[in-house]
């Protein structure tokens, strides 16, 4: 059983690896879209007026504030919501990336969930100081994103990938196969998205309850 667990470790682990080196300069180009996106919120934020700073520091001390008090998240509309969320989005970035001209769309989405990342991180810091936002940040939003990241990425590579495949083979039984791959490698993807909000109701929502007393003081 063990040898069997092992080799098929193995083998997920030797997909994936294949999967992003044949695929690298699609992977860096994403990247550096995310990452503008991330760059992005973070001069947004740095250059708000001071009244926009403070409603948003008044929103998070006051979201704190309620965790930490009597206030019980409902975990049940909480994933409810999420799982809603990142169908919607898997749903968006498939069929833009099924489309020549969706590719500035699954581009564009990749740069909001980095702006959306960078922004959140950017405002904690800035309403509880480096140490405190820095726990804020992980505990709400970390471990999910460990999955939705790389997700984001790779449903955008796949759209760019079929984007690719439509303009140098126009063939159409060829264009239907990448169409078919391009689905089920985005249902996959789905499927982990689906996991990070379980991890998002379950796992990230328990730390923000846990350490919410030690943001506030």
């Amino acid at each position: 059983m063990r040898n069997t667990r092992t080799k098929n470790k193995s083998r997920i682990v030797t997909i994936i690896s294949n999967h992003v080196k044949e695929n690298i300069k699609n992977y860096l180009i994403v990247s550096i879209i995310f990452f503008i996106g991330i760059s992005l919120a973070v001069i947004f934020i740095n250059n708000m007026q001071s009244e926009a700073k403070e409603e948003i520091s008044n929103y998070l001390n006051n979201f704190i504030t309620s965790i930490n008090g009597e206030y019980q998240i409902d975990k049940m509309q909480l994933l409810t919501n999420s799982i809603w969320k990142n169908v919607i989005f898997c749903i968006t970035m498939w069929f833009a990336g099924s489309t020549v001209i969706g590719i500035p769309i699954v581009l564009g989405l990749v740069a909001y969930r980095g702006f959306c990342i960078g922004y959140t991180v950017s405002a904690s810091i800035y309403t509880f100081g480096a140490q405190n936002g820095t726990l804020f940040f992980l505990s709400s939003i970390f471990l999910q994103n460990i999955l939705i990241i790389p997700c984001i990425l790779a449903l955008a590579v796949s759209g760019l990938k079929l984007y690719k495949s439509i303009i140098k083979d126009r063939r159409r039984e060829n264009v239907k196969i990448e169409i078919v791959r391009h689905t089920i490698f985005s249902l996959i993807m789905l499927i982990l998205l689906i996991l990070s909000s379980l991890i998002e109701t379950y796992i990230s929502a328990s730390l923000l309850q846990m350490i919410a007393n030690i943001i506030i003081k």
